[in-house]
């Protein structure tokens, strides 16, 4: 067993798996405490590096691309602090993490562990449900369907659209980008119907906007994994869109919406007059009018 404990966390390799578990310090960020221990086989593992420094060292392990979520969701955006595989050494303890990142080197040459990227995904992401509290609204996420329920500081355009309600199978991809403090973040949901779509995150239905508190809406990162650990694997995707383009038709006819409750119906029509209202004062552009009217109508 190689191990190394630091105020950031512990790092722990057993010779197939390395152990991450955070620290309980209250430097340690939330989303490093939220997102727990994390296991990462031996085959996930590309390289690591431990690089000395006068006063602290930091040690860095990378993973095959494709192999774990997390990296597929936040493409590497993830603050340096908030990322689970950079470890901050105390000088004292440099020949531990060498020892530790010497004993992994070796490992994954005796087991010839390929640096290629992976057709599959070898960590399993955050357990579901996962729900986190944003600027924008509140984002859920059950194993099937993702939720998102607007607060009162949301756009107009978002609150007259109601909850919204996406199935997996309605996914094509999760595009985040976190709040940096000085510039905006989001979390977008993009569907079939809305890939084509150029709203901004702050009147796009089917994304957050991301401008209050960087430590909370950068939780948001959990549920962006979850759901890419559910959606098909990167490597898959060239031929599920070709596929895509050929039966968008008869996957249109089978997603076609269904006569609701007359209460249904008002919400509905008052949902469009608010719509009419915005577009009228100018609040809307013609082409915010169609694309917003367009998702209250598929909402019904």
């Amino acid at each position: 067993m190689a191990e190394i404990i630091q105020r950031d966390g512990t790092w722990a390799f057993d010779g197939t798996t390395v152990r991450i578990t955070p620290g309980l310090h209250r430097s340690v960020p939330l989303f490093r405490q939220t997102y727990g221990e994390i296991a990462v086989p031996l085959e996930a593992v590309a390289g690591i590096v431990f690089e000395p420094e006068r006063k602290r060292g930091r040690l860095r392990m990378r993973l095959r691309e494709g192999a774990d979520p997390l990296l597929q969701a936040t493409g590497g955006r993830l603050p340096d602090t908030a990322d689970p595989y950079r470890l901050t050494v105390d000088v004292d303890r440099a020949g531990v993490a060498e020892y530790v990142a010497e004993e992994i080197r070796h490992a994954l040459v005796l087991d010839q562990i390929p640096k290629e990227p992976t057709k599959a995904y070898l960590l399993p992401g955050p357990p579901v449900p996962v729900s986190v509290r944003s600027s924008d609204g509140t984002v859920s996420f059950d194993g099937g369907q993702v939720r998102i329920d607007w607060s009162d500081t949301s756009d107009r355009v978002k609150r007259a659209t109601g909850p919204r309600i996406i199935g997996v199978g309605d996914l094509v991809q999760v595009e985040w980008l976190p709040n940096s403090g000085h510039e905006d973040g989001f979390l977008r949901f993009v569907t079939r119907e809305t890939v084509f779509s150029k709203l901004p995150p702050e009147k796009d239905p089917y994304a957050l906007d991301l401008w209050g508190s960087v430590r909370r809406d950068l939780l948001t990162a959990l549920v962006a994994t979850a759901v890419t650990a559910r959606l098909p694997h990167p490597s898959t995707r060239p031929a599920i869109d070709h596929a895509d383009q050929t039966d968008r038709t008869d996957r249109t006819q089978l997603t076609a919406p269904v006569p609701h409750p007359a209460d249904h119906h008002d919400v509905l029509l008052r949902r469009l007059r608010e719509l009419g209202e915005l577009h009228r004062d100018g609040v809307l552009t013609d082409e915010e009018f169609a694309m917003t009217k367009a998702v209250v109508l598929r909402g019904f």
